[in-house]
């Protein structure tokens, strides 16, 4: 089928429009969004290959215009090196694993990691940078799961958030890193064959919606505090881990 039916149609644009709102806010979550809504209404094995083209325009975007506060050093020295070494792993080995498994260990790992995250918040603890071998395993791990389910990023996610503390530093950084992956991941789809006509056709049914999630999303990136912009980060993780527990 071409074009999807309207009774999956509207609820996915639906949720499109809140993913990319989200992530053009905080510079991720659409992908997590969509794991969260999107496989209620559609197989993610359907979604993912049409959001995975939308998601790297969004984070071209994002570069390009707000190129000048990406943290280069941190992204091409500590970033991507080390989701890059994880990403063929996820993509090929992780083939043979039990993938509720996995999903559901990733999903207390980051519902204990956000929530102790929240609570230091609370306390006013000062921000603790990561030792290098946790953050260069957690990272690792994180291009893995990416590679195997494309839903890896709260490690990054959760790696910068305890480097870069400017949001839009944080932000611009982290769509740098989305579009190297997501030029992977289109690589992967276009080699497996997962890139159709079925695919084409939900990718622009979802385009504007997506358009629409980007400009909500400049609006709300300019108007939320640095405290209020932390607190929903990591909210969102509690809320993307406890769908992985519940749902594997």
């Amino acid at each position: 089928m071409l074009w999807p039916a309207y009774e999956i149609a509207l609820p996915l644009a639906l949720v499109c429009a809140i993913a990319f709102t989200t992530e053009t806010a905080l510079g991720f979550g659409a992908t997590l969004i969509t794991v969260a809504l999107g496989s209620f209404f559609l197989d993610l094995a359907q979604i993912l290959p049409a959001l995975v083209p939308l998601n790297l325009v969004v984070s071209l975007y994002l570069v390009v215009r707000y190129g000048r506060h990406v943290d280069r050093s941190f992204l091409a020295k500590r970033l991507v090196p080390f989701m890059a070494l994880g990403l063929p792993i996820g993509l090929f080995a992780f083939a043979s694993l039990d993938a509720s498994m996995l999903k559901r260990a990733f999903g207390v790992f980051l519902v204990g990691v956000s929530v102790l995250e929240l609570y230091r918040m609370r306390v006013d603890s000062p921000v603790k940078h990561l030792d290098t071998w946790s953050e260069r395993a957690l990272l690792l791990a994180g291009g893995a799961i990416h590679g195997a389910f494309a839903t890896g990023g709260p490690m990054a996610v959760y790696v910068t958030s305890r480097v870069l503390e400017d949001k839009n530093v944080y932000r611009a950084t982290l769509s740098a890193l989305w579009t190297i992956l997501n030029l992977a991941m289109l690589a992967s789809y276009a080699w497996r064959g997962e890139l159709d006509g079925s695919t084409a056709g939900l990718g622009v049914c979802l385009a504007p919606s997506a358009a629409i999630g980007m400009l909500l999303g400049e609006l709300l990136h300019a108007r939320v505090p640095v405290a209020t912009f932390r607190t929903v980060v990591f909210g969102m993780l509690v809320l993307a881990g406890l769908v992985l527990v519940l749902r594997g």
